[in-house]
């Protein structure tokens, strides 16, 4: 078995540390084009480094207080900032290859997914880009905002991101051409590669905002949307 069996963003991780890390990382979909994300975007505000920390992305970190759990933190770059601003944060995430690098460089981290946590306790859930898709789709938004719920305390916070990708259905003319018998437009299925290391495809959500903050007030949570650029938003959820 390979060290990075079906860790792409481990292998990623591990090229870019070496040096080596020419090819990109692929993200498929049955839906829409292939999406190319390259190797040093996952490094991104490192110094030397020409991708930066969106806007978006810096605000989410400006917004984290108490206990914070980053989750699914890829190469950590996040927690990384958090931690030299003297914030209390840990990382999980699925890719064993990522873990073992956020403890090389000394920050906390486990290799779990986080709808298997239990009795764990934070005062931030910290999920970016497009950080709400783990729910996987949109039946399933419930599940995930429940399991949010169970690790928060009162008025414990979510930060997290999403697309709305309506304008992907957009005709020439501004119409839509949604079919609205057909699953939520948002419900995506993606395969990630790296070289030749790939994932299992797995399912991905793309939520509106109206609609997450319909389903999350249900759950007891009330929703701000801190920022928005073009179809892209930031939105805090609060446990009441």
């Amino acid at each position: 078995m390979s060290l990075f069996e079906k860790d792409p963003i481990g292998r990623a991780i591990h090229d870019y540390i070496s040096g080596d890390f020419e090819e990109n990382i692929i993200v498929k979909s049955s839906i829409c084009e292939d999406d190319v994300i390259p190797v040093p975007y996952l490094f991104r505000g490192q110094v030397g480094n020409e991708h930066a920390c969106t806007e978006l992305e810096l605000m989410a970190l400006e917004r984290c207080t108490g206990k914070i759990l980053d989750v699914g933190g890829g190469a950590g770059i996040h927690a990384e900032i958090l931690h030299k601003q003297g914030k209390k944060v840990e990382i999980i995430d699925t890719s064993a290859g990522a873990v073992a690098y956020h403890l090389k460089q000394g920050l906390p981290s486990r290799c779990v997914n986080f709808f298997d946590l239990q009795s764990e306790q934070y005062d931030t859930l910290l999920f970016l880009m497009n950080g709400f898709g783990i729910a996987g789709n949109l039946e399933q938004l419930p599940r995930f905002l429940e399991q949010c719920s169970k690790l928060l305390p009162q008025g414990g916070q979510i930060l997290g991101d999403s697309t709305d990708i309506k304008y992907l259905y957009e005709d020439d003319e501004g119409g839509y051409w949604l079919d609205l018998n057909s699953a939520y437009y948002g419900n995506f299925d993606f395969q990630m590669c790296y070289k030749d290391t790939c994932t299992d495809t797995f399912d991905w959500l793309y939520v509106d905002f109206d609609t997450l903050k319909s389903y999350a007030e249900a759950l007891g949570f009330s929703v701000e949307k801190l920022y928005e650029h073009e179809n892209q938003y930031l939105a805090r959820l609060v446990k009441l």
